[in-house]
């Protein structure tokens, strides 16, 4: 079938775009302060904060990519999900009450107060820079889909996209951030069980085929329960979703200031919740998704054949075969290629018919969206997935809008600034930082994803110690600056040597007269011989996190600490 977008479905786009750039608008005369703009006045009710979290946690890439995980295997990712109410319950118990009672805004004030500016600038700098590349990576990866099927031009889905976060975040602060994060979570939810609803019921044989077409091929599986660390395990994935989440409840800035913007403590609590327990079911429902469109699109025929067998021009497979060419186009896109050049459509045709199933995970259900939803309805989950990608950028936008200016400009540049001064820094950041990702998504186009990936991987590696020293600050109250800088050093080394191999892949990716490729080469020796890391790689942010907070207590305890700061510890 081919991909439609009909009027109706422009009017429910249209109207979900002009609905986020009114709530921007209608928030301005609220956000005219500091406490508005970066806190909302602190007079959010909870479960609007709650659902903007969600949200949040819950970006376009993994809206598309959860269906696309269980569509080409089994639920092993969903044991992520089953981490985030211990992260939830650590946090209400010990994260929430602290940056409650010290009114922060700046979720790394604390580590100023226990370590030093160094420790407050390492993470805020950090955070900010990896921010900036998550904004431009949800961005593109919105926008590419819609390129691919719809044959929508690229560099307009991405302005459209930069200007309307950035024009509400600037006008409307946080507070329009996050109301249209609560809004846009209603409308990915509701997009997901109404597109899931349309696919059991175009189901032949309806919920029981899929069930006896996932029970066939384990598709319900949760992983292996061996406890091998080298393997993608359920314990490895409990364990790196342990971290994680910790990570982001603890010392994320875009949930520090949703914990700062409930209007109470009690209601802070009740929004957490809410979003820990909503990511459960609601990302259970994707991965639902991903095992019936397996059935649905009869995948099952597709395992363990070649990529050029004739069974994928059966009539079964011919769905498949479409996403096939869907892949190869938006692989050859990405490239740069001229899709108007005679030979796109031959390259085209060869690359699909050399992708396998596991090739397709990621575009089967925006294929879904294109071709078997009725008008309208198309629109809704195109509206929702702009949803889900734009809740992630514009929380990114505006806490880094706020670290500029609390971190930098306040602390560094002009302590006794006045609340105009502070404004204007705060507008001035959140424009530059909407500019850089939109320019940044915008420069992927050309040059392809493998220099950001670089880029991510790196400041992935630099920022991996930031969980480690807050746990150092908040269990250790001897812990001080020299124990705290050593055991981050360490700590950054041995997340090095674990990210050995991913690095590695990136830099055999340049030009190989090049001594950037040479050097990528040199470490693809050194990671596959004796210094190989014998963990998966999820395990890099447990073991990088133990190690910092493990050698932060023992240096501690071998070369002495203080005991001044315990009263105001993290």
């Amino acid at each position: 079938m081919s991909p439609s977008f009909a009027t109706l479905d422009w009017i429910v786009l249209i109207a979900y775009f002009a609905a986020t750039m009114g709530i921007g608008c209608h928030f301005y005369r609220k956000t005219r302060t500091i406490d508005g703009f970066t806190a909302g006045n602190r007079s959010i009710p909870g479960w609007v904060c709650g659902l903007s979290i969600f949200a949040t946690f819950l970006s376009s890439i993994s809206y598309l990519a959860n269906a696309g995980k269980t569509f080409v295997s089994d639920w092993n990712a969903f044991v992520f999900s089953l981490s985030v109410p211990l992260g939830t319950w650590v946090a209400v118990r010990w994260f929430l009450p602290y940056y409650r009672k010290s009114q922060h805004v700046s979720a790394y004030a604390a580590l100023e107060d226990r370590f030093g500016l160094w420790a407050r600038l390492y993470a805020s700098f950090f955070y900010m820079l990896t921010q900036l590349a998550r904004m431009a990576v949800v961005m593109y990866l919105v926008a590419l889909p819609m390129q691919v099927i719809f044959g929508w031009d690229i560099m307009v889905i991405l302005l459209v996209i930069g200007i309307s976060v950035t024009v509400y975040s600037f006008v409307g602060g946080v507070l329009a951030v996050i109301w249209t994060d609560a809004i846009q979570a209603i409308v990915l939810m509701a997009g997901a069980v109404i597109a899931l609803g349309v696919m059991l019921f175009q189901v032949p044989g309806g919920v029981g085929q899929i069930f006896e077409v996932a029970s066939d091929y384990e598709k319900f599986s949760l992983g292996s329960f061996s406890l091998e660390m080298a393997e993608k395990t359920f314990w490895t994935l409990i364990l790196f979703g342990i971290a994680e989440n910790l990570r982001n409840f603890g010392i994320d800035q875009s949930y520090i200031q949703r914990y700062i913007a409930s209007k109470s403590d009690r209601e802070a609590k009740q929004g957490l919740w809410l979003a820990g327990w909503l990511y459960v079911p609601m990302s259970a429902v994707f991965f639902f998704i991903g095992t019936a469109l397996f059935a649905f699109y009869n995948a099952d025929q597709a395992l363990d054949i070649e990529t050029t067998s004739p069974v994928w021009e059966s009539r079964d497979l011919q769905d498949l075969n479409q996403v096939r060419q869907v892949v190869a186009r938006q692989e050859l896109l990405q490239q740069g290629a001229d899709p108007s050049s005679s030979e796109f459509a031959v390259t085209q045709s060869r690359l699909a018919s050399e992708k396998g199933l596991e090739e397709l995970g990621d575009r089967v259900f925006p294929y879904f969206i294109a071709t078997r939803l009725p008008p309208g309805i198309t629109g809704l989950l195109i509206a929702a997935v702009f949803a889900a990608g734009m809740s992630t950028i514009s929380t990114s936008l505006n806490s880094s809008a706020t670290l500029f200016m609390t971190d930098y400009y306040r602390r560094l540049i002009d302590p006794g600034a006045s609340e105009r001064k502070q404004m204007r820094a705060l507008y001035m950041a959140t424009f530059i930082w909407g500019a850089a990702g939109t320019g940044l998504a915008i420069l992927l186009v050309q040059v392809t994803q493998s220099a950001l990936d670089m880029w991510w991987t790196l400041s992935g590696i630099f920022s991996g110690g930031m969980v480690g020293l807050f746990l150092l600050g908040l269990i250790s109250h001897r812990a001080r600056n020299p124990q705290a800088v050593a055991a981050v050093i360490l700590g950054l080394v041995v997340i090095l040597w674990m990210s050995l191999p991913k690095v590695a892949e990136m830099l055999l990716r340049a030009n190989e007269a090049s001594s950037i490729h040479g050097m990528g080469a040199t470490l693809r020796n050194l990671s596959s011989g004796g210094l190989a890391s014998p963990f998966n790689a999820l395990l890099i942010p447990v073991i990088g996190t133990l190690t910092i907070l493990l050698s932060g207590i023992l240096f501690t305890k071998w070369f002495g600490g203080g005991y001044e700061s315990a009263e105001k510890g993290v």
